[in-house]
């Protein structure tokens, strides 16, 4: 089983119209703080990004904040993070986050999270990486991502092995076993496959 030092989360700025989005942020923060694990996210001291940050801290955990300086001051930095970082750019925000986790969680957000969620799967996709992505589904959030991806298998576009690159999970104490335990392992990719 894989020692899980840091994690680093992908969600959303706003907390959303479901308070179930709020609880699974807080629960998330204080459940790696309980579990001796870092968390790694972009800094931000407001929307599920606070929520999440400040239940960490509040358990006495350690928080990681990575912000691009053009969004220091859009998202609120949450200035009270163990370590705040402040990249030129999203691109040296992103691989920041990369370098500094051991595995990657996505809770409900919007095109940011989703933007980060997709790139993080499409790095495991070519062997980038070779990190745990888990998907905390809160309040079923994700159900209609999980519905997109099975109809991208079945359309083709989708090696069905890829799927095991990530999981979607709504027990957070499930998800976290499973990126303890997650063994990688190569899938076909799309380069493989358009040589046949």
């Amino acid at each position: 089983m894989k020692k899980m030092k840091s994690i680093c989360l992908f969600c959303g700025s706003n907390k959303g119209g479901n308070p179930e989005y709020e609880d699974a942020a807080r629960a998330f923060g204080r459940a790696l703080a309980e579990q001796n694990i870092t968390l790694v996210y972009g800094a931000g001291n407001v929307g599920l990004m606070g929520v999440a940050a400040d239940a960490a801290l509040e358990a006495g955990g350690k928080v990681i904040g990575v912000i691009p300086e053009f969004l220091k001051a859009k998202e609120v930095a949450h200035m009270g993070l163990t370590e705040l970082h402040v990249t030129e750019t999203m691109h040296q925000r992103k691989a920041m986050m990369a370098q500094l986790s051991d595995g990657f969680v996505a809770l409900p957000g919007g095109f940011g999270t989703f933007d980060e969620l997709f790139e993080i799967l499409t790095w495991a996709q070519l062997s980038v990486h070779n990190k745990p992505v888990g998907v905390l589904d809160a309040g079923g959030f994700y159900q209609p991502l999980q519905a997109l991806v099975e109809h991208a298998v079945s359309e083709g576009f989708v090696p069905k092995g890829n799927l095991d690159l990530f999981r979607i999970e709504r027990d957070l104490p499930a998800l976290l076993d499973w990126m303890r335990q997650y063994q990688p392992r190569h899938v076909a990719k799309w380069l493989d496959l358009a040589r046949t």
